[in-house]
């Protein structure tokens, strides 16, 4: 991760891999275009007709699935929450999505997106995190959520 003053300012594939837990076919940001600490982070998915949901939702219309657009957007924030915890000479150890309010969905993501998930934290208390994300294609919003996450770190 790219060190600044007020935390962490980017991180490439091999250092999300460095820094969450999940792996392919399931880790779901290829790379965290921009991030402020645990304040703001910004995550890229490339949506490619290749990926394995696209066999059954729906072969003849995919659409990349909403609970898929969630998950990414927790895995975004949870490269901010174990960044912090790294900053601060920890390592995480586990990082478990709590919650997911207020979820919506406005726009169908398709093969050949580019999906951006920009997350805002919202409160931190006793490890657990708040974010609010939204899910942009284009600059065009297809989905909303907040999140939270907890993570354990040593």
């Amino acid at each position: 991760m790219n060190a600044q003053p007020d935390g962490l300012q980017s991180a490439d594939i091999v250092k999300i891999l460095r820094t969450i837990p999940h792996r392919y076919p399931f880790l779901l940001v290829d790379r965290i275009a921009s991030m402020r600490g645990e304040e703001r982070c910004v995550g890229v998915k490339n949506v490619s007709i290749n990926e394995p949901q696209f066999q059954g939702h729906f072969p003849d219309n995919p659409v990349f699935p909403g609970a898929l657009i969630i998950e990414g957007m927790a895995q975004t924030a949870g490269v901010a929450c174990a960044a912090s915890k790294i900053a601060q000479g920890l390592t995480p150890k586990i990082i478990y999505m709590l919650a997911v309010d207020k979820a919506r969905f406005r726009k169908p993501v398709q093969p050949g997106d580019t999906l951006e998930y920009h997350m805002t934290k919202i409160a931190y208390r006793r490890n657990i995190w708040r974010y609010r994300g939204e899910a942009l294609v284009a600059g065009e919003l297809v989905a909303e959520a907040e999140i939270a996450a907890y993570l354990e770190a040593a």
